[in-house]
């Protein structure tokens, strides 16, 4: 099969072999873009956002995080934790010399965003908050616990389907059947007897502990701060979602008055980013950065 992307890997400073997707761009005139998937989630989120991107002369990489798809499992579950990912796109970074760049986010990815900004602020050039902000709602943490990281047996593609649109069908009411079996596409491994399962080790869950959300709590405003105001930012909202509540948009926009708001209707956490709203509103903040 032709795919758009070549696969690449790099080694974590503690030595793990990570994966990205890498979409080259033709030509190549711009700013390249990092795109971080959200919490069980893989660089197969971005299959369709990151050739638009790259046909705009971006080059996009798409990453896994560190125990997610093509990326190695961590036998210490303790780092699964947002300072060592912000490690690992680093370390991204200095492999492939890439001194800037614009950030895409999707949920825990955009946590991870705004981390890259506190850390080590000139690499980010500008940045997508994808449904996610520097706090989640209870009723979010609870919905996602229910099924994150739990065990699932095996199954069929169609049963794979059909586990992701009960688990996702709030949030994305119009898809077709086609698509939940494309979504499971991207969130399954097939293994060797053609069955498939969740293709994140589960435990990388405990980021999304609520004990540990809260005592970050701070630090996340802080990231936020000093992200939003610092260069152009742009935040996506599901009309429905729960992790990003209304409440808390109105303070982040007070916190940064700059940012760039869309709010994307009849959809919940997270607009994959396909969205005719989404793709103005990136396309946007792509032509404003360099």
């Amino acid at each position: 099969m032709n795919l758009p992307y070549q696969d690449m890997y790099w080694r974590s400073d503690d030595g793990l072999r990570l994966h990205a997707r890498d979409y080259r761009a033709q030509p190549e005139s711009k700013l390249p873009v990092i795109c971080i998937p959200g919490l069980t989630r893989n660089a197969a989120d971005f299959e369709r956002l990151a050739p638009w991107i790259a046909a705009r002369g971006r080059r996009v990489f798409a990453v896994d995080l560190r125990g997610r798809a093509g990326s190695d499992h961590d036998p210490e579950p303790k780092r699964y934790s947002v300072p060592t990912y912000v490690a690992d796109v680093l370390a991204l970074m200095r492999d492939r010399e890439i001194p800037r760049a614009v950030f895409v986010g999707t949920s825990l990815g955009a946590l991870v965003t705004m981390a890259i900004a506190s850390k080590r602020s000139e690499a980010v050039a500008a940045a997508v908050l994808n449904d996610a902000g520097p706090e989640v709602g209870r009723a979010a943490l609870a919905r996602i616990g229910a099924y994150a990281g739990k065990s699932v047996p095996p199954m069929s593609l169609e049963d794979a389907a059909a586990y992701a649109r009960r688990n996702g069908g709030i949030a994305h009411p119009h898809y077709t059947d086609a698509d939940w079996r494309a979504a499971a596409m991207r969130m399954f491994r097939q293994r060797d007897d053609g069955l498939f399962e969740p293709d994140y080790d589960p435990k990388v869950v405990r980021t999304a502990s609520p004990l540990l959300l809260r005592l970050t709590r701070p630090l996340m405003w802080m990231a936020f701060k000093r992200l939003a105001r610092g260069r152009p930012t742009l935040l996506l909202r599901g009309a429905v979602s729960d992790v990003l509540e209304p409440g808390l948009v109105a303070r982040m926009v007070k916190a940064a008055p700059s940012m760039r708001v869309a709010e994307i209707p009849d959809v919940g956490h997270a607009p994959d980013l396909s969205e005719p709203i989404a793709r103005l509103a990136i396309d946007a903040l792509l032509t404003e950065s360099a």
